[in-house]
């Protein structure tokens, strides 16, 4: 796994845990390679079942796999205009985290769970 130095997570009142930086990152800069754990496609209705369906990334040629991000990747919040986006590099089966905007020391690390900074659509939870 590579990550840049600095970050960790914390607890955010209502919202669970968070990832957060130490220092400034760049738009443009890699924040994480996370790797995966893969789950089947025949196992992602099991997946619904359990805790970690809020957890999880899909996955595959078609869309219909999962995995579960090692490092930070499968707890980093979700924000309609996040200042992170991830990549899935199914070449080296890996989830890159990406800054889109420079994000300040101390601010959270957030994705847009639609995979588009802006993207609107509601969720399958709500949004605090």
């Amino acid at each position: 796994m590579q990550q840049i130095p600095g970050l960790f997570v914390k607890e955010i009142e209502s919202k669970g845990k968070g990832v957060f930086t130490n220092e400034d990152i760049q738009e443009g800069d890699l924040i994480e390679v996370c790797n995966i754990i893969a789950i089947p496609s025949h196992e992602v209705p099991i997946l619904h079942r359990t805790v970690l369906h809020d957890y999880y990334f899909s996955w595959g040629d078609g869309m219909d796999e999962a995995v579960i991000a090692l490092g930070f990747g499968s707890i980093y919040n979700h924000a309609v205009d996040s200042n992170a986006d991830f990549i899935l590099d199914f070449e080296h089966n890996t989830i890159d985290i990406v800054a889109i905007s420079d994000i300040k020391k101390g601010e959270e690390i957030t994705l847009n769970y639609h995979g588009e900074k802006g993207d609107e659509t509601p969720l399958w939870f709500a949004v605090l």
